[in-house]
């Protein structure tokens, strides 16, 4: 829900749109603050068996996140200085609520980290207060099917494949849809749920060279991800492809490079063609025509439009840049209420070269959609379809 009193951006000047905060009681943005927050802190503290110490500061995390303001981490973090310099200094003090929502609920995770002893010295330091629910995900019946399609869809021809393994890799944990789309026309229900499909301009992009692709989510939702660039490696649709990972874990599921040992472990084990990808992935990092890459930015408070200059020039030397999932597209496009008209080009005229998104919608933020498609959207669900995560975009713009 947008805040009604807030003035509408004009298409004409796209610049002016609103960045997305969380102070409107009952919208989305509102829910993740004062209910998902909650939620998980007491989650994460049923998860394990913290000591009094952590579980106090969970506790002190909670009341904050409810009642409290923003504070600065840790005089002794690492990092400490770097969010002072992402937005801290002016944020600290502040109601949690009255801040830009990216800034918040990144902020929100740092602290949980911090809050388990994840950064300092001793018995947790580096234990992920998420790997329980990334690994539940890894061992279910679900998994063991959406592994066994990939038999049948082996046998078909390699465009069949690579726009199969495209849509399994949008929806990710619903990947099994994706694989049966191997050979189906438009029409059916996933096409009927995209609301916009710039697949042909992606495609065109995979000549040869070399792809980034920014992960989202580990687990099943992982797996899909590694398949696409496994096949596309396998058929010199590109000549390498350096997959960015989070350094540290991040929004409960986000992947690191455990998380991805772990879906090429669950790969390599399996049977079938399944388990020839996953070797096959095993060969292509140790040879080094797929890479893994961490940057400190990967977890930060800002959108692309401020990368560092490392990162940007990585980005801007790919053939092509493919951000997965609802957080990389809202850093993509600045977590601005955009009109949803607004053409992906523009709002994402400050990343460097050629861009994808491939994401499921799970949030306000959206552009690139027609005004028929909008109104279409609009006049059967009101706003639940920007948030529920039924519907989703392959969106690309050429460098």
């Amino acid at each position: 829900m947008r805040d009604p009193d807030a003035p509408a951006p004009s298409a004409a000047d796209p610049d002016d749109a609103p960045v997305v905060v969380s102070s409107v009681r009952g919208s989305f943005p509102w829910s993740v603050l004062a209910q998902r927050h909650p939620a998980l802190i007491r989650k994460v503290r049923d998860a394990f068996p913290y000591g009094p110490e952590q579980r106090q500061s969970l506790d002190d995390l909670l009341r904050s996140c409810a009642e409290g303001v923003v504070e600065p981490l840790m005089a002794s973090a690492a990092d400490r200085g770097q969010w002072d310099a992402w937005g801290g200094r002016e944020y600290y003090g502040r109601s949690w609520f009255d801040l830009p929502f990216l800034w918040s609920e990144s902020y929100f995770y740092r602290r949980l980290l911090e809050a388990v002893g994840y950064f300092a010295p001793g018995p947790w330091q580096g234990i992920d207060p998420f790997r329980p629910f990334k690994l539940a995900e890894l061992d279910t019946p679900e998994a063991d099917e959406e592994l066994a399609a990939l038999d049948d869809l082996a046998r078909r021809p390699a465009g069949e494949q690579e726009e199969a393994l495209l849509h399994g890799s949008l929806w990710g944990n619903r990947a099994d849809l994706g694989f049966s789309l191997a050979g189906a026309g438009a029409g059916t229900a996933a096409e009927s749920q995209l609301v916009a499909n710039d697949a042909d301009v992606l495609r065109s992009l995979f000549d040869g060279g070399t792809l980034c692709l920014v992960a989202d989510n580990a687990g099943r939702e992982l797996i899909p991800d590694l398949l696409l660039v496994d096949h596309l490696l396998r058929h010199g649709r590109i000549g390498r492809a350096a997959l960015h990972v989070k350094p540290y874990p991040y929004y409960v599921s986000d992947a690191t490079t455990a998380d991805v040992l772990d879906a090429l472990r669950r790969l390599t084990a399996a049977k079938g063609a399944a388990g020839e990808a996953g070797k096959r992935l095993w060969a292509a990092l140790s040879e080094g025509r797929l890479t893994l890459r961490t940057h400190p930015f990967a977890c930060g408070p800002l959108p692309y439009a401020d990368l560092p200059d490392d990162l940007r020039r990585e980005f801007a030397a790919a053939d092509v840049t493919l951000l997965k999932g609802d957080l990389n597209y809202r850093r993509l496009i600045g977590d601005r209420l955009y009109p949803a008209t607004t053409p992906f080009a523009t709002a994402t005229a400050r990343f460097p070269g050629a861009v994808a998104a491939l994401r499921t919608l799970k949030s306000d933020v959206v552009v690139g959609l027609t005004p028929a498609v909008e109104a279409a959207l609009d006049a059967a669900e009101d706003d639940r379809w920007r948030t529920g995560g039924t519907h989703a975009l392959i969106q690309a713009r050429r460098g």
